[in-house]
């Protein structure tokens, strides 16, 4: 995000998909109140990050979570979720056993209860680094660190999809893989957005904006959700980074609320990402003030809830949702019921002007 990549005829390009990977530990007795990522020292994530292939920027904290927006995107570290989401031609399942040994050895953590490994089709997947190429080669490399993971594709695959690797949930090192915490009801939100418009993407220029406080403001993205404390950031020449953290302390939620967006402004290969695991009562009207906000010209909605989310029943609007705020269309739905997690994939495109 930081800066475009120059090809060999001097096109500039730069893949704003990102590569999303989230971590759940845990211990081998379950016992674990005293392991807490957040034990790791940064300057051991700063050295994780360089096998990424990008850096910390800024970050802010409260009781649940600490956020950091990267050069590429953003990571997110909680007592026992690990939360790296980086776009650009990085590397992030090289850092895969490095996490692991980290995660053992600061905070005490021996397994890995849950892995999610996401990302929506790429733009140029010729300018990628190796795994990343083809989710071949990343699955090829995350069944050598989990035997027991599974892959899907969400979506036309020969349009705009979804990739997902997950763990497998029935067996684990030959016994049952237990359920996650009832006290950590989980949900999460993203939307991947495409063929943006040109006038709202200008303001995530420095052309238009001095820095990020002034690109939030005026695009609106302060209003999405409320009640958030804020770390944004304005790349140069263009590119917009954010992470917001929840202002409030909630005493069941032991990881924190959040969201974050990311946004890729040039027109040739405008993207958007909005990512949050705040709860709502209507995922619609959440989803409607994105759209409001970016006016994508495509888009991929994907929700996971969990049996105890409060959300777990509003995100059933995906399944009933056939047009949003008469602009919108859906053109695929998709649903996948895991073990600790249902997942709701939905493409959208917008209506011919």
């Amino acid at each position: 995000m930081a800066s475009d990549e120059t090809m060999s005829d001097g096109e500039q390009f730069f893949e704003g998909v990102e590569k999303l990977l989230e971590i759940w530990f845990t211990t081998s007795d379950g016992n674990d109140k005293i392991s807490d990522l957040r034990k790791i020292p940064r300057c051991k994530l700063e050295s994780l990050l360089k096998i990424v292939r990008c850096e910390i920027i800024s970050s802010v904290t409260n009781e649940h979570v600490d956020a950091y927006v990267l050069s590429e995107s953003s990571m997110f570290v909680s007592k026992r979720r690990f939360i790296l989401k980086t776009c650009g031609t990085t590397t992030p399942l090289l850092c895969l056993e490095p996490l692991l040994l980290l995660a053992e050895q600061y905070a005490a953590f021996t397994e890995v209860e849950d892995l999610f490994y996401s990302r929506k089709n790429y733009k140029r997947p010729d300018l990628q680094v190796s795994p990343h190429q083809h989710f071949d080669q990343e699955v090829a490399l995350l069944d050598t660190l989990f035997p027991d993971g599974a892959a899907y594709c969400l979506g036309a695959i020969n349009r705009d999809c979804w990739y997902l690797y997950t763990l497998n949930p029935a067996i684990h090192r030959g016994r049952q893989r237990p359920l996650l915490s009832t006290t950590d009801a989980d949900q999460t939100l993203e939307i991947l957005m495409t063929d943006l418009d040109p006038e709202i993407m200008s303001i995530f220029t420095k052309e238009d904006c001095l820095n990020g406080t002034e690109a939030t403001k005026k695009s609106g993205i302060d209003k999405i959700i409320p009640n958030m404390t804020i770390d944004d950031y304005l790349f140069e020449p263009c590119g917009y980074s954010m992470n917001g953290i929840s202002k409030n302390s909630y005493n069941d939620v032991l990881d924190g609320y959040y969201m974050t967006i990311h946004i890729t402004p040039e027109l040739e290969f405008s993207y958007v990402s909005f990512e949050t695991n705040v709860p709502a009562s209507s995922y619609k009207d959440v989803i409607g003030k994105v759209l409001e906000t970016f006016h994508p010209g495509k888009f991929t909605v994907t929700v996971f809830t969990k049996q105890l989310s409060p959300t777990k029943d509003t995100s059933k609007e995906l399944l009933c949702l056939n047009q949003i705020n008469n602009k919108w269309n859906r053109r695929d739905v998709q649903q996948i019921n895991f073990k600790n997690y249902d997942l709701i994939y939905a493409f959208y495109t917008k209506f011919p002007s």
